[in-house]
């Protein structure tokens, strides 16, 4: 299993010889209440073909129309079953609405919908393949069914936000803390860190260092993989 961070909470995953995209967002410059502090490691019309991609939820930073535009209808775009007519109206051209806890299978891989909890209807998803499961969250705040998932799952990684603003959109170092608690994985990658207010008053201090600093306070030891745009991963 290879996981590549293409920027922001975009992922190409490479399993069982399948190539999965999540969130893609290719913008470079945000949108006026946001600035991209980092660009994506490429531009969407560079990116590889994916057989399958996973949308979390339909906010801008979560969803490229000009880039879902790009796909063919073959290549399913899987999404919530309560946004899966929205996700059609901003490009995507095949959508399969998941219910949480279903689960579907491309070749050798299994996707699963999880609980998410956000501003919007959302779900997380879980990947399994080549004996691996690694788990994708998507925005989402600390919820105790992440207990759940880290029963049902033995997860190689976590994908998963760390890092908030004042106004919280998703998890923060402390949620992120307690999901570690819950779900155990082997592996955190952090994510969700390419944007920020554009008014300093609404920025924290959160940062993937931070995150790994609770982490070694609370006794927590699993590895925190600090990936650049375009670095990769290999299970």
């Amino acid at each position: 299993m290879k996981i590549t961070l293409l920027g922001h909470a975009t992922f190409l995953i490479e399993c069982a010889g399948q190539k999965v995209l999540s969130d893609p967002y290719f913008g470079s410059w945000g949108n006026p209440a946001f600035t991209r502090v980092r660009p994506p490691a490429m531009q969407r019309e560079d990116a590889p073909k994916p057989d399958l991609v996973l949308v979390s939820h339909n906010h801008w930073d979560h969803i490229d129309g000009s880039y879902l535009r790009l796909l063919g209808k073959d290549v399913p775009v899987l999404t919530p079953y309560l946004s899966q007519k929205v996700t059609r109206l901003l490009g995507a051209r095949h959508t399969v609405g998941l219910k949480v806890w279903q689960s579907m299978r491309f070749g050798e891989l299994t996707v699963t919908a999880v609980p998410a909890v956000h501003l919007t209807a959302t779900i997380g998803f879980v990947i399994e393949g080549e004996g691996q499961a690694i788990y994708f969250a998507g925005d989402t705040f600390y919820h105790d069914f992440m207990v759940e998932i880290g029963r049902r799952f033995t997860l190689a990684a976590a994908l998963m936000p760390v890092t908030t603003f004042r106004i919280p959109m998703t998890m923060g170092e402390q949620g992120a803390l307690r999901a570690v608690q819950a779900l155990r994985p082997q592996r955190v990658i952090p994510m969700h860190l390419d944007v920020q207010p554009r008014l300093p008053l609404l920025r924290t201090n959160h940062s993937a260092a931070g995150f790994k600093q609770r982490l070694l306070a609370a006794g927590l030891d699993p590895q925190v993989v600090e990936l650049t745009n375009g670095q990769s991963l290999e299970i």
